[in-house]
């Protein structure tokens, strides 16, 4: 990596770490600031809360085509500059349609940055450097959204709006400060992707392309089991589960979150290590394999009657164990993504596989929530015990579909360097005469 490029991709992770740290202010709040301070109702801040995700799923199919054609930077300004006055017109709006139009514009505009973002650190890295490069964005993603949550907390008061007002304008600033930041950065005129799939100039049926890709259909298939059995279920049905049936109180349903969060910054450049060199597909299978002990500990905790203390303890390891299997992750499925686009179509495919996140962290709240209201708790926790045998079974089968540059590029590297050694011994053997 270029010192050019070092320093294009450290602005990208700084701009990165604020907006995560802005988020954190509003993230918590959303639902109780709509129903309660503003006085709309729990219907409106369910509506406001469905408004996010239905706006990132309309945009998201054409942001890639927009990423690839416009080039990541301009897209990225473009979406803190909707997300900024989103989350300002949240926390002005006091009238349910001026609610719901602030959170399509803030839902839009994050569905925007993210995947250019992607595509920009893409742009900024080698295959080599791909995974610390996505492991580091996740840490700080993380670590500023821990910081903003606490931080946020100590301001936040429910009985005066003004002080919501200040949260959504703290968020609001940093969408502009990642915009000012990133729109500072040099980008490499072309993308840095070796092994990339070759093709012709950019094709014209992008999602054409994108579909008959067997590995990047399967790998969205395994990206949507993952987000569904784990992202998809905190807000909601992991969250349901705990209050309604080990019983445990909302304030330990928190130290529980902040537990996920520490587990992933603790442990996110020590497991970086474990997973560097080895195969994307054995790691995600063993991911699959952690959250179903995750799972299961979260099922006993619901077992477990009369020792409430040791069914909180099962309960905050689930969040543990989904954290440890987290920053397994982030280091990677992201560059794997990267891996298999040609390099014409980094950013349609990094849409698409967010456009599948999207799918899944929208899907999976309304059938947890849905299950665990129905009584069917037993139920809920077998279906995502299942989910996660999945994931090591699609993990495997994926692997066998990948190349060896795909599934592990420093393999790749290595076996390269070997081929090449006997050809340049040969060139350093002197000619008899």
């Amino acid at each position: 990596m270029t010192t050019a490029m070092g320093a294009a991709l450290r602005r990208i992770q700084l701009g990165n770490a604020l907006s995560a740290f802005g988020n954190g202010f509003t993230v918590p709040y959303l639902y109780v600031y709509v129903a309660k301070v503003r006085g709309l109702g729990a219907g409106t801040a369910g509506l406001t809360l469905f408004t996010l995700a239905v706006a990132a799923l309309i945009v998201l199919p054409f942001t890639g085509r927009a990423i690839d054609r416009r080039g990541p930077l301009p897209v990225a300004i473009v979406g803190t500059v909707s997300a900024a006055i989103g989350s300002l017109g949240l926390g002005l709006s006091s009238a349910t349609p001026l609610v719901i139009a602030s959170a399509a514009a803030l839902g839009a505009g994050i569905a925007v940055i993210q995947p250019s973002l992607a595509t920009m650190i893409v742009w900024c890295s080698t295959p080599l450097t791909r995974s610390r490069s996505f492991a580091t964005q996740f840490f700080l993603n993380n670590l500023g959204l821990g910081l903003g949550g606490l931080i946020g907390g100590l301001m936040v008061d429910e009985s005066a709006a003004s002080s919501f007002i200040r949260l959504f304008a703290i968020e609001a600033v940093m969408f502009l400060v990642l915009g000012a930041t990133v729109a500072t950065v040099k980008l490499p005129e072309v993308p840095r992707v070796e092994d990339a799939v070759p093709t012709d100039g950019r094709p014209e049926g992008a999602w054409r392309t994108l579909l008959r890709d067997r590995s990047m259909v399967w790998l969205c298939v395994l990206g949507f089991v993952m987000f569904f059995a784990c992202y998809g279920q905190f807000e909601s049905g992991l969250a349901a589960y705990a209050t309604e049936v080990t019983h445990v109180s909302p304030a330990t349903l928190g130290i529980a979150l902040f537990a996920n969060t520490a587990a992933i910054v603790v442990t996110q450049f020590v497991v970086l290590k474990l997973v560097e060199g080895r195969r994307r597909s054995r790691v995600m299978a063993l991911v699959g394999l952690i959250w179903t002990v995750a799972w299961v500990a979260a099922a006993l905790s619901g077992l477990v009657h009369g020792a409430q203390a040791v069914a909180t303890g099962l309960l905050i390891s689930t969040y543990v164990l989904f954290g440890v299997g987290e920053s397994m992750l982030s280091p990677t499925v992201a560059p794997l993504v990267a891996d298999l686009a040609p390099a014409s179509l980094i950013g349609q495919y990094n849409s698409a596989f967010a456009l599948v996140k999207q799918l899944a962290m929208a899907s999976g709240p309304l059938l947890g929530a849905l299950l665990v209201g129905l009584g069917l708790s037993g139920v809920y926790v077998t279906l995502l015990i299942m989910c996660s045998l999945g994931i090591t079974a699609l993990a495997l089968r994926l692997g066998r579909r990948l190349t060896v540059a795909q599934d592990n590029p420093f393999v790749a590297r290595a076996q390269r360097a070997r081929a090449m050694a006997p050809a340049e011994a040969d060139e350093r053997v002197p000619v008899a005469a």
